[in-house]
């Protein structure tokens, strides 16, 4: 008797343990399946909030002018842009490591509704400058990269980052026709009132479907107890503690300035397409839309693929080297035909340096810091855009079109030659 209870006792462990492991794999599952749904809400925010960001600034150059601002003051009105969002990236990223990426994207759409209300009720010029002011806490993308970034591995980061880029092609195609179709038929204002209503919707799906915590447990008992979490939102200290890690300085400065001469050149765009392609305004929207398809193909497409099959500092001396020779295509380049040819290992050196230095710095700074990362890197455009107007304009007045394309070309090389001959400490490893 005793021997059968043993056996029964034996098989009722063994029901009872296959019982648990089938559990734990459901649960693995489910795991599984809402961190990709949160992930996939992500790139819908980060898509809606890119289509509203390109959509007003097609139309704010008209609104300006609307309202008696002349270019010299729409400069202005630019650069105010830029440096609060060169200010906000770093404070917006400490707040997400501080509150999590759920608080920061709802910051963001929220700061987004107030953005385009004030936009919408802008009748002088004093308003509309009043109306830029929200735009310190307007990062969508970055808060987009934060919830990616938590939920992802290192070893998945790339692939998955890089898709983003299919969000951003959807928003440079989507909002530039959206703004030229609404401001044309019903106004001006209109495409605030839809800017508005999208934001407002984009601040629900944030509230409604991004869990309040999107860090691994133990990641977030880190968190806890990082030295991130001590001072304010913005500290110099911290960001010269991040640039301190192994590698981060170095990548940060090829990140910098490998994109920088092709900043320039893409801030002063609007005029080099009418002065020297001769192209008019339709024709000026539609390569901004071959932009858009370039960019959905190569992020969507392309990143993923190899940054499976290379490691990131392969990829980094890559994006650099075509870099330099985009250079040199943009200063022989003569046509629009030219330019177009020109544009697709542009698009592609672009989209490869951004995606993988992003990847690169926030694997190489705690998970408790990878906020602040992300605002930093974020802090890189506005920064173009803000000393890119004065420092443009110069080269484009003084030596042309062309000159931008040698400086590319002198600055690239010089990058590849430091990324061939400096050890960068970097753990190596590619995306599976």
């Amino acid at each position: 008797v005793s021997t059968m209870n043993a056996k029964a006792s034996s098989e009722g462990d063994g029901e009872a343990s296959g019982m648990r492991s089938e559990t734990l794999r459901e649960s693995g599952l489910l795991g599984e399946a809402k961190r990709r749904q949160v992930i996939r809400v992500a790139y819908m925010i980060a898509a809606i909030d890119l289509t509203f960001l390109f959509m007003q600034l097609g139309v704010m150059p008209y609104l300006a002018k609307s309202l008696g601002l002349d270019s010299v003051g729409f400069g202005y009105l630019q650069t105010i842009f830029g440096v609060l969002q060169l200010m906000g990236g770093y404070i917006f990223g400490r707040f997400a490591d501080q509150f999590g990426a759920r608080a920061a994207l709802i910051l963001s759409c929220a700061s987004g509704i107030v953005f385009f209300l004030l936009m919408s009720l802008s009748t002088s010029i004093p308003f509309l400058f009043l109306s830029r002011l929200p735009a310190v806490f307007m990062h969508g993308m970055p808060g987009a990269q934060k919830v990616i970034t938590d939920m992802t591995t290192p070893s998945q980061r790339a692939d998955a980052l890089g898709k983003l880029g299919l969000c951003f092609g959807v928003g440079i195609i989507a909002g530039s026709a959206l703004g030229g179709v609404l401001s044309t038929k019903f106004g001006v204002y209109v495409p605030a009132y839809v800017g508005l209503v999208g934001s407002l919707i984009n601040t629900l799906i944030a509230m409604l479907w991004i869990p309040s915590q999107t860090k691994p447990k133990s990641d977030h008992h880190v968190t806890q107890h990082s030295t991130s979490q001590s001072g304010g939102l913005f500290s110099i200290r911290e960001i010269l503690r991040l640039m301190k890690f192994p590698g981060v300085m170095e990548v940060f400065i090829v990140k910098v300035f490998a994109g920088l001469p092709i900043g320039l050149f893409m801030i002063m765009f609007s005029i080099i397409s009418m002065d020297f392609f001769g192209l008019e305004a339709v024709e000026s929207g539609y390569l901004m839309s071959y932009f858009g398809v370039l960019q959905m193909v190569v992020q969507g497409l392309v990143v993923g693929k190899l940054a499976s099959h290379c490691t990131e500092m392969t990829l980094l001396r890559l994006s650099v080297f075509i870099f330099a020779g985009v250079g040199l295509g943009m200063a022989l380049m003569r046509t629009v035909w030219h330019y177009c040819i020109i544009a697709v290992p542009l698009v592609f050196a672009f989209s490869m340096l951004a995606t993988i230095t992003d990847s690169i710095l926030t694997k190489a700074v705690p998970s408790s810091d990878t906020g602040a990362m992300l605002g930093i890197c974020a802090s890189v455009q506005p920064l173009t855009r803000t000393v890119g107007p004065t420092i443009g304009g110069v080269l484009y007045k003084q030596f042309g079109v062309p000159s931008f394309g040698y400086l590319q070309l002198i600055v690239n090389l010089g990058l590849f030659v430091y990324l061939l001959k400096s050890k960068i400490p970097l753990g190596e490893m590619k995306s599976q």
